[in-house]
């Protein structure tokens, strides 16, 4: 006796087959010469990609500072810084000097080899620092001047702004020069030119500098000094830092001068 379900499962094999045995007994008809074979049927993967990749986010901009002012910008390169107007015992002011060194630092255009005054109204050759700048004009004179070395004199005069060892500049007063040296100094009374020379720096802290040069200097009265003031200090005399009537004259820096 069959089963009514056996027949039942039976023929619905037979309709699932039906298509594979008919794509067998009837295969799809060769593609035309030249045409691209059929592409494959979509896999599974094929249907369902892979998401795309996050894409990275904007690079934040520059978010302003916590307490709401705005963000600093980034400071601009300094300029390169220019050589100090200092005259030290040493570098390009050294004994070992040469004119060459100081148109390496202070540039060849800056330094010219000239005359300049002399004592006594006689002419001296130098190599002049800024010579058309009186402000920055300094003047190095030479044991050789064939070949400019070997550092004799170094000379601030006139107008010039440059700065001596110590501190030392034209214009100080002469209590301020007292001071720099720590004690009483000894000087010639002033000349036909107006000015005195220090003679002895009394064993002071300006006797002997560091690098071992020494230095000079002349002062000259204020312009506004009485006559009377002027003359009790003037002609052939030693006098004193301290005295009195120096002190009355208010005589001030005119002149230094840097040697070895």
């Amino acid at each position: 006796m069959q089963r009514p379900w056996l027949r039942l499962a039976l023929g619905a094999a037979w309709l699932a087959a039906l298509p594979a045995i008919a794509s067998a007994q009837f295969p799809p008809p060769p593609p035309p010469p030249g045409a691209r074979p059929p592409a494959p049927p979509p896999t599974v993967q094929d249907r369902w990609p892979e998401p795309a990749a996050p894409q990275r986010p904007a690079q934040a901009q520059q978010q302003p500072a916590q307490d709401g002012s705005p963000a600093q910008k980034p400071a601009a390169p300094r300029p390169p810084a220019q050589p100090a107007n200092v005259v030290a015992c040493n570098g390009v002011f050294a004994k070992d000097s040469t004119h060459l060194k100081l148109a390496i630092k202070y540039d060849s255009r800056n330094v010219a080899y000239t005359e300049v005054d002399g004592p006594e109204g006689t002419r001296l050759n130098a190599s002049v620092l800024y010579p058309n700048d009186a402000k920055r004009r300094l003047e190095v004179l030479w044991n050789n001047d064939a070949s400019r070395s070997d550092t004799s004199v170094i000379v601030i005069t006139g107008q010039s702004q440059w700065v001596a060892p110590k501190g030392l500049k034209l214009g100080i007063p002469l209590a301020a020069l007292e001071k720099a040296n720590g004690r009483p100094f000894k000087l010639t009374g002033f000349g036909s030119d107006g000015t005195a020379s220090v003679t002895d720096w009394q064993g002071g802290a300006l006797t002997l500098l560091p690098g071992g040069c020494k230095m000079g200097v002349r002062l000259m009265p204020d312009r506004k000094t009485p006559e009377q003031a002027r003359g009790a200090v003037m002609g052939d005399r030693e006098l004193i830092s301290n005295d009195p009537n120096l002190r009355a004259a208010r005589p001030v820096i005119g002149e230094i001068v840097i040697g070895y």
